[in-house]
């Protein structure tokens, strides 16, 4: 019994933790470059299930154990991870300038996932790399290209990227023109395996592993569009459809644990009853 109310509360916690993600999504559908995050639900490790007795051998007690209907027993679910998903966004025109959307076009295949890397923006955060989709750039007193949060975005040299004014030209592959003079080439990192970044928010992903390889890579297509950002990938649609899924799970185990509560308070209160 007791086992239940364990079962039916992993449950409410696993589904109460995905909507906090899908909420999360939802409030990010308008963030430029923002990538969803995808739950992983998981059962926890299986219970053995077994009898314990002992058995009477020539006068000698020996322990006689043995699987009591299939041996195994779920305990409940969890959700194991989150991972986000970084398929291209839809391209929205701005107008804007300083407004830069990485349109990845053919990459390599990563051998060990199967899956297609990912191309991203190179940006210096307090002296540390980190890397972007996000292309809604500004120019900062210093005339340094900077993220929203004023974080430096890379040149193919490994230093900041310094125009006169916002008045710039970025070709397709990432040349700053600027008072007709080249200001610099925005560096587009290439990472073979993206589900080795990790999520830190404002739109940046820390790479947990092997460094980023710099853009050499004949096999590798991608160009630039100024005036134009990268929309998020969130499906709202989908998004909501999930929310209401795990909204009404949440609510099926929530009746789970209150029978079990009504049983267990018939069970202390009448069933035990002296009359």
């Amino acid at each position: 019994m007791l086992r239940g109310f364990y079962n039916a509360a992993a449950g409410m916690l696993a589904q109460q933790r995905k909507q906090e993600i899908l909420t999360n999504n939802m409030a990010n559908a308008n963030t430029p470059g923002y990538k969803a995050d995808n739950a992983s639900l998981r059962t926890f490790p299986t219970m053995l299930l077994q009898h314990m007795g002992d058995t009477n051998i020539n006068g000698k007690s020996v322990p006689n154990n043995y699987p009591i209907g299939p041996g195994t027993l779920a305990t409940g679910v969890y959700v194991q991870e989150t991972t986000p998903n970084f398929m291209q966004g839809d391209l929205r025109e701005t107008g804007i300038k300083t407004d830069v959307a990485l349109l990845q076009g053919q990459v390599p295949i990563d051998p060990e996932t199967g899956a297609p890397g990912g191309l991203f923006f190179r940006l210096n955060v307090n002296g540390e790399e980190r890397f972007t989709r996000n292309g809604h750039f500004s120019v900062d007193a210093e005339g340094s290209l900077v993220t929203p949060e004023g974080h430096y975005v890379l040149g193919s040299n490994g230093n900041p990227i310094t125009v006169r004014s916002d008045n710039f030209t970025v070709n397709k592959d990432g040349t700053v023109i600027d008072n007709g003079g080249v200001a610099g080439q925005i560096d587009i990192a290439y990472v073979a395996n993206p589900n080795n970044l990790v999520k830190e928010g404002s739109g940046l992903f820390r790479l947990d592993g092997n460094a980023a390889s710099a853009i050499g890579n004949a096999n590798i297509v991608y160009n630039l569009q100024q005036g134009f950002v990268e929309r998020s990938n969130v499906n709202t649609e989908s998004t909501m459809t999930e929310m209401l899924t795990a909204y009404r799970a949440f609510e099926a185990n929530q009746k789970v644990l209150q029978a079990y509560d009504r049983t267990m308070e018939k069970a202390a209160n009448e069933i035990g009853r002296i009359g």
